[in-house]
């Protein structure tokens, strides 16, 4: 008999956490705004808001931070991450930063200006963000497979190439960098190929351009090379990770991620004067450059993180657990981004919600309906999230509509699984009887997911 798939750790801590009753989530989310970031954490039972920082830390993590070196300068904690960042990626610049957001910060303050144009595959929101703050573009060239959230492929976040040379072609001098998330978040944490990378690192070398990479999930990544690609089962995770970034000229990090930290990332690089200019930045935003944002402790624990989790056995154990939930929900026939991506479930809103136009948020709407069926608490990658355009100020409607779960590494057991997917299943259910959302009453005019303000309609 072949044995059950079992996690590769043990628990050694844990956190209570209270169930909640209907009337309560229905206050509760009223005084929020129906914004899931407004709702207070205890007040919340199971949380797949995001899986950045709030992951189950190791007891070697533990152990690292009570070694941690806090001299403001030169400090042996900075030395570890670096050292550890060198390792695994061959970049031989390190600048730390409090987390990924800030490093993009950093970095694009150098590299981009006004009129720019940052290609890539579906920029995440504080990636596009950083863009669009500087009154530049950043230009989609996902494949348009990832559309199709049924259809089953691989590497669903990839470049598309023949997209990818157009804009080359057209917007020239105006390109910055090429910029490619792995793993693709937006498209619902799809990875992208090895062959991908080395096509658009070939592309970009004759345009003369950089490539730099969105890492927050690099070693999910990895995993997904190693097990979906010909011609890396036999490679290990380290070695698939290093051979990734030889097809980049840096990368921005949010550790929160891959290295299992509650707060901290870093820009690195293989370019001198990328990094001279970023650490000039760095010291303005973040801090000196050898802290950047960071304790000592937090640096050594992160150190630590992206050693453990560029293992195969580590990596296995969390994705097989979001495999798990997306094995229920076919179960119950609930449509989500196929295959299951790395780091979450993305359900597709509008295929579940049929009865919910656009123009009132399906996304956000089942968010809502899975909180007060359980107090379950998703995250809307859609129309919400997608701001508005910045010319036209109009609604962007153009891209997927999708509820995320997204699941914190370590944290959950596949108990709480089944009661994300049973409570997915009693709104399946009652589908055909949900046939209004939600409207905007307030909202910021960048990155307007987090702050605002919606009322439901009637």
């Amino acid at each position: 008999m072949e044995l059950p798939f079992a996690e590769s750790w043990k628990i050694k801590m844990i956190e209570p956490i209270r169930k909640n009753t209907r009337k309560e989530r229905e206050q509760w989310l009223k005084e929020a705004g129906y914004n899931m970031f407004q709702l207070k954490a205890e007040h919340v039972y199971i949380d797949l808001l995001t899986d950045s920082g709030t992951g189950a830390m190791s007891d070697r993590q533990w152990a690292s931070m009570m070694l941690g070196d806090e001299s403001y300068a030169g400090a042996t904690s900075y030395y570890n991450m670096k050292d550890m960042v060198t390792r695994i990626t061959g970049f031989e610049y390190a600048l730390p930063t409090h987390q990924g957001r800030a490093a993009e910060n950093v970095l694009f303050s150098c590299l981009v200006k006004e009129g720019d144009v940052c290609p890539g595959n579906s920029h995440f929101d504080t990636t596009k963000g950083h863009i669009e703050s500087r009154k530049a573009l950043a230009l989609d060239c996902t494949i348009d497979e990832a559309k199709d959230t049924q259809l089953e492929i691989p590497f669903k976040g990839n470049v598309d190439i023949k997209k990818l040379e157009a804009a080359l072609a057209r917007y020239g001098e105006r390109i910055p960098f090429i910029i490619v998330t792995i793993t693709n978040n937006t498209a619902g944490g799809q990875p992208v190929s090895m062959q991908n990378l080395r096509n658009v690192k070939i592309l970009a070398d004759k345009y003369d351009k950089k490539v730099l990479f969105d890492s927050a999930r690099f070693a999910e990544n990895a995993y997904f090379i190693k097990t979906r690609e010909e011609g890396y089962r036999d490679k290990s995770i380290k070695e698939i990770c290093m051979e990734m970034f030889t097809h980049a000229d840096g990368m921005t990090m949010s550790a929160k991620k891959d290295a299992i930290v509650n707060m901290g990332g870093f820009f690195a690089t293989r370019l001198k004067e990328w990094y001279d200019a970023a650490k000039v930045k760095g010291i303005v935003y973040e801090g000196f450059i050898t802290y950047g944002g960071m304790n000592g402790r937090d640096m050594n624990a992160l150190a630590t993180g992206l050693d453990e989790n560029t293992e195969f056995d580590n990596l296995e154990s969390r994705i097989k657990q979001v495999e798990y939930l997306g094995k229920k929900l076919d179960e119950y026939g609930i449509p989500y981004q196929r295959p299951a991506g790395g780091h979450a479930i993305f359900v597709d809103a509008a295929k579940v919600l049929i009865h919910v136009p656009k123009e009132q948020f399906p996304a956000q709407t089942l968010a809502i309906e899975l909180y007060l069926e359980a107090g379950i608490r998703g995250c809307e990658i859609g129309y919400i999230l997608a701001d508005r355009d910045p010319v036209t100020r109009q609604n962007r409607f153009d891209g997927l509509d999708l509820l995320r779960l997204a699941i914190p590494r370590r944290v959950y057991t596949d108990n709480h699984m089944n009661v994300t997917a049973a409570a997915l299943k009693n709104i399946y259910d009652r589908r055909e009887d949900i046939t209004k959302g939600v409207k905007i009453i307030r909202e910021a005019e960048l990155l307007r997911h987090f702050t605002v303000e919606l009322k439901r309609i009637e």
